[in-house]
């Protein structure tokens, strides 16, 4: 019983890691490490001033990993993922216009 779980946990892998890779998957991992990324320049800020903050490579981050997860989500025809990172696409590019207005405001006083 247990050789029959981990051969069909294995060949499971195998068949969603290693038979269904191609360049869209690829393009799919990396907009899912960008975004990713984006926790870590979060956390690093973070640590920094010893607070929570969110420095614009967040957003950044947020926008590279969104867009390239976009396009993988198109590719695929999955509306719950396109739905969802175009939303999100959104929300990042209007947060990073609010710390570019309020940079301006600080340099205009």
């Amino acid at each position: 019983m247990l050789v029959s779980l981990s051969q069909a946990v294995g060949d499971y892998l195998q068949n969603v890691f290693v038979m269904r890779l191609n360049p869209w998957v690829l393009l799919g991992y990396g907009g899912q490490a960008l975004f990713g990324m984006r926790f870590v320049i979060q956390w690093i800020a973070s640590e920094r001033v010893g607070r929570s903050v969110f420095p614009a490579a967040f957003w950044f981050f947020s926008i590279g990993g969104g867009v390239l997860l976009l396009v993988y989500a198109l590719y695929i025809r999955d509306p719950v993922f396109i739905i969802g990172q175009a939303l999100g696409l959104f929300v990042y590019l209007r947060n990073l216009y609010f710390v570019y207005r309020e940079r301006r405001a600080k340099l205009a006083t």
